[in-house]
């Protein structure tokens, strides 16, 4: 989601999309007893793609739904000590993500700039037991924009 909100896939108010998500997300935890993993992405999708016009095909929102449940029991089960290892290993994966698409790429930020995205990171993945910034970067994406406007992710073939 990080992609399509940095890339304004969601309009002028890609910002505030995204942060209605998670209230929305929340809510749907919330009002639905025993949720499945398949059922969370499902919503996601469907919220993908009527806030930010994106199907997302990598198999990204299996593995950020299955996070989203086991984070939500985890919650709901007050076992602080699990949530913070678990967001604290989603922030290093999604910093280790980082590193590797930064190799990849020619060197267009300054350093300084890349230590406030990290330090903004860790702030977002340090909220306690809020959803707030909880994300998973599985792996390196490819974008392609079809005819009709809609952005495809797929998975980069290695």
């Amino acid at each position: 989601m990080s992609g399509a909100v940095e890339n304004g896939f969601g309009g002028a108010h890609s910002q505030e999309k995204a942060e209605w998500m998670v209230v929305a997300v929340e809510q749907y935890f919330e009002s639905n007893a025993d949720l499945e993993p398949e059922e969370i992405e499902d919503f996601l999708a469907e919220l993908m793609n009527n806030e930010f016009n994106t199907i997302i095909e990598d198999g990204s929102l299996a593995q950020v739904s299955q996070q989203l449940c086991l984070l939500f029991r985890q919650s709901h089960q007050r076992d602080t000590v699990a949530m913070r290892d678990a967001i604290t290993h989603l922030a290093q994966k999604k910093q280790e993500a980082r590193r590797a698409v930064a190799k990849s790429q020619p060197a267009a930020e300054s350093s300084s700039e890349e230590e406030e995205e990290a330090e903004e990171e860790a702030m977002d993945c340090s909220a306690g037991s809020s959803m707030n910034g909880i994300q998973s970067d599985p792996s390196p994406l490819s974008d392609k924009t079809t005819e009709d406007g809609w952005m495809l992710v797929t998975r980069k073939k290695k």
